[in-house]
């Protein structure tokens, strides 16, 4: 049994939950995800692994509610358990292998666009852990969507906040304030962005106007977590990928973005009906 431990709300529409799942916990590394299923009936759904306590056994989840079956997960309380949790799937973050010598000599900027902040965290957590140099720039439309922003402030990390509204920190978007640290002297070696996959195609652009590698995460193509469905197709650098066996992170430079955001929404009028015609019969919502 996978059992729901806490439940915390982190807005309207975004829950993070710890959950019990012991072999994922001790072998997670970060990077990777997880498949959770809500009951017997309910649909696969992929989601980055936000933490894990080898220790407790647990694992942290944070789920947007967006569709039918994120509805379902969303109204599941602490004390419910989930059908499935199969992890950790997908591979880590590049950096894992690296030598702590190599990590020296690092610089790390990490964009996290809305939920983005939550796949961002274990990144950003084990980098400062092994004292590498970190900013993290989180941003949101507004300061109501902003998540992790407490979390991420730890020892020897930059958080950078903004919204688009200016109802929080800097107003613009996430590559206004990359390009304002550069232009006030910020030198990174190496980018990561999470977010919606207009937010990363821009910030990939941005990122190669500041000639400044960026890593990708293309964790919301993702259906069945195998390949074997075919939905997280992607070209990168002219050749088909696929996000959930040889991702989910991709070098942001050679990522087909047009194509990949066309992908996503394929299914988009199946999803709108199903939501409408939507019955929760999930935990206690």
């Amino acid at each position: 049994m996978f059992r729901i431990l806490s439940k915390n709300m982190l807005s309207a529409a975004v829950c993070e939950m710890e959950v019990e799942a012991g072999r994922v916990a001790r072998a997670a590394l970060p990077g990777q995800f997880l498949i959770v299923r809500a009951g017997p009936e309910g649909e696969r759904v992929p989601l980055t692994i936000s933490d894990c306590d080898a220790d407790r056994g647990t694992v942290t989840i944070v789920t947007q509610k967006v569709g039918a079956s994120t509805t379902d997960i969303v109204a599941m309380e602490a004390g419910d358990c989930f059908e499935d949790v199969v992890g950790p799937l997908g591979l880590p973050s590049e950096f894992v292998k690296s030598t702590p010598e190599e990590l020296r000599d690092e610089r790390y900027v990490f964009i996290a666009g809305g939920v983005g902040a939550a796949p961002v965290y274990p990144q950003v957590k084990w980098l400062a852990d092994r004292g590498v140099s970190v900013d993290v720039i989180v941003a949101a439309r507004t300061a109501d969507l902003l998540i992790y922003t407490e979390k991420l402030a730890m020892p020897g990390v930059s958080v950078h906040v903004c919204t688009d509204d200016g109802s929080r920190g800097f107003k613009g978007v996430g590559t206004a304030m990359l390009e304002k640290l550069v232009a006030d002297g910020a030198r990174f070696t190496r980018a990561v962005a999470i977010g919606p996959m207009i937010m990363m195609k821009f910030t990939a652009l941005c990122c190669r106007k500041l000639d400044l590698p960026v890593t990708v995460s293309l964790n919301t193509l993702m259906v069945d977590g195998t390949g074997m469905c075919g939905a997280c197709r992607v070209t990168v650098g002219g050749k088909t990928r696929f996000a959930c066996v040889e991702g989910p992170e991709f070098d942001g430079w050679e990522v087909d973005f047009d194509e990949a955001m066309n992908r996503q929404g394929q299914y988009r009028e199946e999803e709108r009906a199903a939501m409408e015609n939507h019955v929760c019969k999930i935990g206690r919502g």
